[in-house]
């Protein structure tokens, strides 16, 4: 990358910061206050009016366990952030992005990380006939959707506060906000057209175990049944039972945001396609996270968009990279839900070895090839989700016993000692060691990134770090 590059990046959220991060100076161990001639000059084009944050944690602001500030995601300095600017027009010949407003922003290389964007399930009656959402109806992916359905909940003089609640979909954020409604004190159910819970990532063993974990927790699930019309009486089932309702939130259906890019005359599939450079079908355009596709993948999690950020960032430094895909590393960050998944454990071929304790409320799945984990599964006790991420991510050979044991060691008094090259948090790539080297959890945060990202790893590195309290 030449001296003072302008590096245009259409959106501000993870994936646009964490490249933002990695391009300053920071990112080489210089001060902030002092950049370099050759650091480029990065622009983030937002179109939401809030400040960046972690869109992962907003159920944990509908929980009441995290307050909004928590959850907002530092811009470094001299990064010129824009929001409220919505980007409509790609002018690739002129190198120039035009705004809303008629106004361009010129660029050297031009960034597209526009995520995923909501769609509306076939549910007649979701639409009022002015064109506008039924006052009940919800979505949940941004900040100012997690706002308007905490007003919902408390009331207004024209409206008493929500009681009951409906949320559309049994996936990871299905299951998140169900939980987040329940701990509110909502009477809550959730309808999942497949035949179980999280059915894109787990089997119908470890489906069953969460149902009755959210059972436990007050809420009821239908599965195998479609939502089909919302009327002044409820949300009708295709089986004609209805669900009376104060709130209906949708969280089932969502696709990458392909727009800006379609229009351009971008190659676009699924999502935007890229190479092993990370480079859409002009070269000097790149896209990552939600909105990409690389071969027949498009990811939708934190990991695979972090590292997208941070081979990009490497990549307009100069520096050699070749993008190879992501493996699939997801956590349901849900108080009394504890769900991780490796790779794919529904559709990757080989040996299986499992143990699910429906009594207990544990599931464990390993997948492996040649003795190798190549998938696994994790539902209620994750103390051993260290060792056996460990092991995926090295490919190490298990003996013919090794598995079993990973899977049929049950939790203990004692903690399990993980090795400091072990991976704790996986959006951020932190190991063992260095949450060991930090003495404060909010050290940890700052310096490593860790449980910045989907959350899922605070328990562990509370561990670790009472564990370093103990030594």
């Amino acid at each position: 990358m030449t001296a003072r590059e302008r590096v245009v990046v259409v959106g501000a959220g993870m994936a646009a910061v964490r490249l933002a991060e990695l391009l300053g100076p920071s990112a080489s161990g210089r001060s902030i206050h002092v950049p370099e001639a050759d650091d480029p000059k990065v622009t983030l084009l937002g179109d939401e009016q809030h400040p960046p944050y972690n869109r992962i944690l907003l159920s944990a602001v509908l929980e009441g366990t995290h307050d909004p500030a928590a959850i907002a995601m530092a811009v470094p300095e001299g990064v010129d952030l824009r929001l409220g600017t919505r980007v409509v027009e790609i002018h690739r010949e002129e190198r120039e992005v035009e705004l809303a407003d008629r106004s361009r922003v010129p660029y050297d290389r031009l960034v597209l990380a526009t995520g995923s964007i909501p769609t509306l399930p076939p549910i007649r009656g979701l639409v009022r006939v002015d064109g506008r959402l039924d006052d009940r109806v919800h979505a949940f992916r941004s900040l100012e959707d997690c706002r308007r359905l905490e007003g919902a909940l408390q009331g207004s003089r024209a409206a008493r506060p929500a009681e009951r609640a409906v949320v559309v979909g049994g996936g990871l954020l299905g299951l998140q906000v169900a939980r987040a409604l329940g701990v509110r004190g909502l009477d809550t159910e959730v309808v999942e057209g497949g035949d179980h819970l999280l059915r894109s990532q787990v089997d119908a063993k470890a489906g069953v175990i969460l149902a009755r974990d959210l059972g436990r927790l007050g809420t009821r699930v239908y599965t195998g049944a479609r939502a089909v019309r919302l009327t002044e009486a409820g949300l009708v089932l295709d089986n004609g039972y209805v669900l009376e309702t104060d709130l209906v939130v949708l969280t089932a259906g969502g696709r990458p945001s392909t727009a800006l890019a379609r229009r351009a005359g971008l190659d676009v599939r699924l999502g935007i396609v890229v190479d092993d450079l990370l480079r859409t079908s002009d070269p000097r355009i790149h896209a990552i996270g939600d909105c990409a596709q690389h071969g027949l993948q498009v990811t939708g999690f934190v990991p695979p968009a972090w590292e997208q950020a941070g081979l990009l960032a490497r990549h307009l430094r100069g520096e050699q990279i070749a993008y190879a895909g992501s493996r699939n590393v997801a956590r349901l960050r849900a108080t009394g839900l504890d769900v991780a998944v490796l790779g794919d454990p529904e559709h990757t071929e080989g040996e299986v070895v499992e143990m699910s304790n429906p009594v207990t409320g544990s599931h464990r799945k390993l997948v492996l090839r040649d003795g190798v984990i190549v998938a696994a599964t994790l539902v209620g006790d994750l103390s051993r989700i260290g060792l056996i991420t460990q092991h995926y991510d090295r490919g190490t050979v298990l003996g013919r016993h090794e598995a079993g044991a990973l899977l049929t060691a049950e939790r203990t008094s004692a903690p399990v000692v993980l090795p400091d090259d072990a991976e704790i948090c996986a959006c951020s790539g932190v190991s063992a060691g260095r949450i060991r080297a930090c003495t404060s959890f909010d050290q940890v945060r700052d310096t490593t990134r860790a449980t910045t990202g989907c959350g899922g790893c605070a328990t562990a590195v509370r561990e670790l770090l009472r564990e370093g309290a103990l030594v």
